[in-house]
């Protein structure tokens, strides 16, 4: 099958198994250092790795793909018949990923469009998907990049961490910084908005904080025909729980998908991460 507009994404999408393939899916890998020793996500490391080395304090550093990554990724698909790219990817206030692609894109043998989605994990991914059922349907790739620009502003991405320490290692804290000077009197919920992390609301214990996620989440999806991804790190447990309190309360719940991230995100946000994105679908 030759699809005109092919569509790639990155790592942090964090898609279910399989559903990349299924929806002709290019996925490059970001990379991340433990250590000193360099790794790509989703090649030769786990999220189980990443969590046991922040627990033991390690040093955990993450990176871009390199431009030439890129340009291998769009000279293989303009090879396989595409006559134009859409290239999906995480929040450019977060990463230099989505430059990487741009770069690349300069001296690409077909068009690529690069879309900074604002966001990162599902709510990125929902918006590759979006990409590319529009490819699969014969949309142009100016269409095919809308609908992942579209899908991304529409959705929602909620996240409770256990500690705020890691995202200030990480420089991702952003906003969020306020909420340090309290940071062990309190579990943040957190989200993402215009491309960075923000608080959203400061509560006293993870219960609270996760349920007050599951109000917000369900608030969110009011009405709406909606996709869901409950996302953990080192927390299936949680992340199950939620996702089965989702199922039964949001009426018009279409797809949902439950996963743990992969280490990129995991190195900045800590063991016992848990996170819903909603996705309202598309008219």
């Amino acid at each position: 099958m030759v699809i005109k507009v092919a569509v790639v994404t990155d790592s942090t999408a964090y898609l279910p198994p399989g559903l990349a393939e299924r929806h002709h899916l290019t996925v490059i890998p970001l990379q991340l250092s433990i250590g000193g020793g360099m790794h790509e996500e989703g090649v030769d490391i786990t999220a189980a790795d990443t969590a046991q080395a922040l627990r033991e304090w390690h040093p955990v550093t993450t990176s871009r793909p390199s431009p030439e990554r890129f340009a291998h990724a769009y000279k293989a698909a303009a090879g396989a018949g595409a006559t134009g790219i859409v290239s999906v990817h995480l929040s450019g206030a977060m990463s230099g990923t989505a430059e990487a692609a741009r770069l690349a894109a300069e001296s690409a043998p077909v068009p690529v469009e690069v879309v900074d989605t604002g966001t990162i994990g599902m709510g990125l991914g929902f918006a590759a998907l979006s990409a590319a059922a529009a490819a699969l349907r014969g949309a142009g790739i100016g269409e095919a990049a809308q609908a992942a620009i579209r899908r991304a502003e529409i959705s929602c991405s909620l996240f409770y961490v256990d500690t705020l320490e890691h995202l200030r290692r990480g420089g991702r804290i952003g906003a969020a910084s306020a909420l340090l000077g309290s940071a062990l009197m309190v579990k943040p919920l957190l989200c993402i908005v215009a491309g960075r992390i923000v608080p959203l609301e400061k509560v006293r214990t993870a219960s609270r904080a996760i349920a007050r996620m599951e109000e917000l989440a369900i608030e969110t999806a009011a009405g709406l025909h909606v996709d869901v991804a409950v996302q953990h790190l080192a927390a299936p447990a949680r992340a199950e729980a939620l996702a089965a309190r989702l199922r039964e309360r949001i009426p018009h719940l279409m797809d949902l998908y439950v996963g743990e991230v992969g280490p990129v995100i995991g190195a900045h946000v800590g063991p016992g991460m848990l996170g819903v994105v909603v996705a309202p679908q598309l008219g």
